[in-house]
């Protein structure tokens, strides 16, 4: 018997958000959750989100479908908000790098070129999940390589759907 892989997932969260968005479709973040425990055997998947006040109901959501959330403060100037968490996610990925087996990184971002490229070159990554193919960056396309998926080729299992009354 085979022991199950000890998997974890490091989300850019605005990333995934904004790429489905950007398609024309939303998360059912409870849904990734389950796909990303049965598709690639993620025990813990952490989720980089901006913090502001207002979304505690979104928070409490995320976690209940559970996503472990790391918080960054969020930047206001003339109306923008501005929460990059490019740094933590590779930070994070890095200090839990002895606890997995393998990661998987949700993003389209180039930023996580050089993550992905160190993570593949230690055997150590598992996918990229890229939310939007138009989006995605071509620095990280070539850093992933054949571990490349786009979210909309599993769209139908993950995608929002409004219930009927």
């Amino acid at each position: 018997m085979t022991q199950r892989p000890n998997n974890y997932a490091f989300i850019d969260s605005n990333n995934l958000y904004l790429g489905a968005k950007s398609e024309g479709w939303f998360i059912d973040y409870r849904r990734f959750r389950v796909h990303l425990r049965d598709m690639y055997h993620v025990d813990k998947a952490f989720m980089f989100i901006g913090f502001l006040e207002q979304n505690q109901g979104l928070y409490r959501q995320l976690q209940e479908a559970g996503f472990l959330l790391i918080f960054k403060d969020i930047l206001e100037h003339n109306g923008i908000v501005k929460g990059n968490c490019d740094a933590e996610l590779v930070l994070h990925s890095m200090i839990e790098y002895d606890q997995y087996d393998q990661a998987i990184v949700v993003t389209g971002d180039g930023d996580f070129s050089c993550l992905v490229r160190y993570l593949l070159e230690k055997g150590k990554l598992r996918a990229v999940l890229a939310p939007s193919r138009v989006r995605c960056s071509s620095l990280l396309r070539k850093a992933a390589r054949d571990t490349l998926t786009f979210c909309r080729d599993f769209r139908h299992k993950i995608e929002y759907k409004k219930s009927t009354p």
